[in-house]
């Protein structure tokens, strides 16, 4: 019967310190922004893209001529 008693005071000061560690990592910063982005579309202009994918798009990237030249 003391095992079960041990088990659940270190289970409950597990869940303790998980909170308490989600809070001060901020995990509950922004609570509407991840339910809000799942209806954006995708394939909107206005909308921000990734800068990896901004470089690609840009017809001066050093890294689509080098490709291009290594290609040829």
């Amino acid at each position: 019967m003391g095992f079960l008693f041990l088990l659940s005071g270190i289970f409950v000061l597990l869940i303790v310190v998980g909170v308490f560690w989600s809070i001060r990592s901020g995990q509950f910063d922004d609570m509407e922004g991840p339910a809000e982005r799942i209806l954006m579309d995708d394939d909107d202009p206005l909308l921000p893209t990734r800068g990896s994918s901004r470089r690609e798009a840009s017809p001066n990237a050093t890294s689509t001529q080098t490709g291009a030249s290594q290609l040829k």
